[in-house]
């Protein structure tokens, strides 16, 4: 029998909103939304301020210290991301990469249901990355605070109460390996455009919703 996990920790100390994506190998569709996430939260609030949330992914069955796969690197050129990709290592999902986490998503429900086996207390923070993204879109957020890791906490809180009041989608993020350049494109498409919503919700533009 392999060693029962560890109860994970509850979310880390208030300075940092801490972000853990997963998919199966981390090597396609989680870096991209690591990198992607951590470029927009850059863009949009500086350096500094984007520190403050702390983004990370892993793999449920992780090609542990293996590169982002050099297709799905590829995609983030438009974003100027292909080049630092290159220092990307995959990272396997265990109680060191779920420790002090705020909020899980992953790239299907399939991985949500995978982390939620392994680590059930992670329950009230955890989602499809899609799913998340629908969530928070349809929730008023303009009863967070202004606070970046204060609103990262508020928009689980939202999403998690905002679940099962509309109506189902399909939150899939296809899995590109073994497929043509399209399915790499595509996956990288969708991983954007649910992070683009969710940082639109946690670092919103000034003049929109706050």
């Amino acid at each position: 029998m392999g060693r029962r996990p560890q109860a994970p920790t509850q979310p880390g100390p208030d300075d940092r909103f801490r972000v853990l994506v997963v998919c199966t190998g981390n090597i396609c569709r989680s870096p991209a939304a690591e990198l992607l996430m951590r470029n927009l939260l850059v863009g949009r609030l500086g350096g500094r301020e984007a520190a403050r949330v702390q983004i990370s992914s892993a793999g449920v069955a992780a090609v542990v210290n293996g590169p982002m796969h050099p297709v799905s690197r590829a995609q983030l050129a438009p974003w100027g991301l292909d080049a630092r990709a290159e220092t990307f290592r995959a990272r396997q999902l265990d109680d060191r990469t779920v420790a002090g986490v705020d909020l899980v998503l992953g790239a299907n429900v399939r991985h949500r249901s995978t982390v939620l086996e392994r680590y059930p207390h992670l329950l009230d923070r955890t989602f499809a990355l899609r799913e998340f993204a629908r969530l928070v879109a349809a929730a008023d957020t303009t009863v967070l605070p202004p606070d970046l890791v204060k609103r990262g906490r508020g928009l689980v809180d939202l999403a998690r109460a905002t679940r099962g009041t509309i109506p189902p989608a399909d939150d899939t993020v296809p899995d590109p390996m073994g497929g043509p350049e399209s399915a790499h494109h595509d996956a990288v498409r969708l991983v954007f455009a649910a992070v683009h919503g969710i940082v639109d919700e946690l670092a919103p533009r000034v003049g929109t919703r706050v």
